[in-house]
């Protein structure tokens, strides 16, 4: 994880917040394991974010989990989801 560049890292945080981007597509294009982005995301937000965060992702409104997911949804990001403001890194 202390490889990661600060762009690297902001992207890592967008794409956990993404709900249908999976830890798996994270794990292939960063090798980091969903363990790994859950410490990401512990060190990264504020407590209450994190705590927002976890509880999207284990409550099922997240598609985090490729097993979970529904085999309809062919695409990271849903096409109504806004950009993450406020991060370290400005978005494009």
């Amino acid at each position: 994880m202390s490889q990661l560049t600060d762009e690297q890292i902001d992207r890592v945080i967008e794409m956990a917040w993404e709900d249908r981007t999976t830890f798996d597509a994270i794990k292939v294009q960063f090798g980091l394991s969903e363990s790994q982005v859950i410490a990401l995301m512990r060190n990264q937000l504020k407590r209450s974010s994190f705590n927002l965060w976890r509880k999207r992702v284990n409550q099922g409104i997240s598609q985090k989990h490729a097993a979970t997911r529904n085999p309809e949804i062919n695409r990271f990001k849903c096409t109504r989801q806004r950009s993450i403001s406020n991060n370290k890194i400005s978005k494009r």
